[in-house]
């Protein structure tokens, strides 16, 4: 499982800051507490695969904290992430990243926010924390809070650029509105608002699609993944169970 995660997007008015660009103050209206059950169906080094994950969110009295967890039939768990942090004029501010994949070491991502630091456990190379960014369980997060706050920036053609720290360094992305779509899924046919992080020419940086539910708190009724190999991870929302503040 090559680099996971999530993200979004909005209008310049918006946009937080990608190359050293200072981020914008952002307005956020965090979703409510819930633990959200997804069916996976992926290709590992062109095997195919199913399994399921759960994700959790939980924020109140200034801070936030989510997780994920995806298991696979006859592997186990792929991957196990967990950020959590504060809520600041930028909107989500993480204090720590951590992820663990499959054969893989744990990694840590630290913010340093005394220090305007951000740390790797994989590098000794930190790099600055200047505000706005995010790591990549945050991100998506930090999107859909954004989504409930201004819906009606999420236009096709609305584009996105965020600062998002991952294992050892920190990497600009961008996400881009694609359009609005009807997906089916075991919670039934869902109205969604189609937003994609297309990798670079050149890298090996995975795609990202996300389908973000208005009619569901903008919670992502569907998540894929792909890597250039045709690997890929597809999440699809099958229940979502409030939880309580």
């Amino acid at each position: 499982m090559s680099k996971s995660s999530a993200a979004l997007l909005l209008c310049a008015a918006f946009s937080v800051h990608a190359q050293g660009v200072p981020a914008a103050r952002q307005k956020i209206n965090p979703p409510p507490n819930a633990q959200l059950t997804y069916a996976i169906k992926a290709k590992q080094k062109g095997i195919p695969v199913e399994g399921d994950a759960v994700v959790r969110w939980k924020s109140g009295a200034g801070r936030f904290a989510t997780s994920n967890e995806a298991r696979a039939a006859l592997i186990g768990k792929i991957l196990d992430t967990r950020s959590e942090g504060a809520i600041d004029a930028f909107g989500l501010a993480p204090d720590v990243f951590t992820e663990k994949r499959l054969r893989r070491e744990p990694t840590t991502t630290s913010f340093d926010r005394a220090a305007k630091t951000i740390r790797f456990s994989t590098s000794e190379q930190a790099q600055p924390l200047k505000g706005g960014e995010q790591d990549r369980s945050s991100v998506l997060w930090q999107m859909i809070s954004i989504a409930r706050a201004a819906p009606g920036k999420f236009k096709p053609g609305a584009s996105w650029n965020v600062s998002v720290a991952g294992q050892r360094d920190v990497d600009a992305w961008t996400f881009k509105v694609v359009k609005q779509e009807k997906i089916s899924t075991p919670l039934g046919e869902l109205a969604t608002v189609h937003v994609q992080r297309a990798a670079q020419a050149g890298s090996k940086d995975q795609q990202l699609d996300i389908w973000l539910a208005p009619s569901m708190e903008w919670f992502p009724a569907r998540l894929r993944y792909s890597d250039d190999n045709g690997d890929y991870i597809e999440q699809t929302l099958q229940q979502v169970s409030r939880q309580p503040s």
